[in-house]
């Protein structure tokens, strides 16, 4: 932290502790949570919305502010069925005890274990012994100095990765993705969505064609084109399509809102929605083109047979 904040362009920089603890509640139970240790002087990097409490309330002895949205379904002490309130005496690793002081507004997150904010000398008297115990340093930036440029200057000065913002921001995404298995998890679901609806789509408007048949037929003897029975069955396709492609996009939409709800982060882009309209589009015109060329071999005789 002091070499980092003799580093020219540094306005100020100060520690920050993460790890995932052991805690025990009043009643026994032992949950795992996330601990996070604030600079004692600044409290920088503190959530920005409480509930319960202020943040300068962490300065108090053996005080901790915790996420008010896991209290009710994930902190809850079961033998008196009523969650952690303000005031609760609660161990951890078995050996130090805090005090809940507050609780604050959490931001969405990808992991789902109870957030724990307290002051950064505390932290460390909480968690497990290790040689290095400071996690992360926050640093801002000189009004006038590049960040990319202090950046590399912090880099090169102590010898560990500094990044900006929007690197860390795409770190964080990059680690999901390629370290954890949401990536397979959800490639195989959408894999097997789009394969069981591509045959379940080209099933239905197959066999809805091979059930008209003789009705196409009848309209080639009255003198249909085949371009307008072509336009018929790309208009039916369009119809299921955009009908299937609504109902899709609502569903998704109401149920990420209720898993939103529950906790987890929620984000519909755009381009989710573009490309999910590309493949609806792709799967549409392959199962017309099978019925096209049903079509197109029917025969007007077979209407007289």
């Amino acid at each position: 932290v002091y070499r980092a904040r003799g580093v020219d362009g540094v306005q100020w920089a100060v520690p920050l502790y993460f790890s995932f603890m052991r805690m025990k509640l009043p009643d026994g139970t032992r949950r795992l949570v996330q601990v996070v240790g604030l600079d004692d002087a600044t409290l920088m990097g503190a959530p920005p919305e409480m509930v319960q409490g202020r943040i300068e309330d962490l300065r108090k002895d053996r005080a901790i502010i915790v996420d008010h949205d896991t209290l009710a379904s994930k902190l809850r002490v079961k033998r008196e069925d009523r969650a952690l309130a303000v005031g609760d005496k609660v161990t951890f690793n078995d050996k130090a005890e805090a005090i809940i002081a507050g609780t604050f507004k959490p931001s969405k997150s990808f992991f789902w274990e109870p957030l724990i904010y307290t002051t950064y000398s505390r932290a460390r008297t909480l968690a497990l012994p290790e040689r290095r115990m400071t996690t992360y340093v926050l640093v801002k930036v000189k009004p006038g100095y590049d960040k990319q440029a202090v950046a590399d200057e912090l880099t090169a000065t102590l010898g560990i990765t500094a990044r900006t913002n929007a690197q860390f921001d795409r770190a964080t995404v990059e680690y999901i993705i390629k370290e954890t298995g949401i990536l397979i998890n959800f490639g195989m679901a959408v894999g097997l969505g789009f394969l069981v609806g591509a045959l379940v789509a080209g099933q239905m408007l197959y066999n809805f064609t091979l059930d008209n048949l003789r009705h196409y037929a009848a309209l080639k003897a009255l003198g249909l084109t085949n371009g307008r029975l072509i336009a018929m069955v790309l208009l039916q396709a369009a119809i299921v399509g955009l009908i299937g492609y609504g109902l899709g996009v609502g569903l998704g939409a109401g149920l990420g809102t209720l898993v939103a709800k529950g906790g987890l982060a929620f984000l519909l882009p755009w381009q989710v929605m573009a490309v999910s309209f590309v493949l609806i589009l792709i799967i549409c015109l392959g199962s017309a083109g099978l019925c096209i060329a049903k079509v197109l071999k029917a025969e007007p005789a077979m209407v007289f047979k």
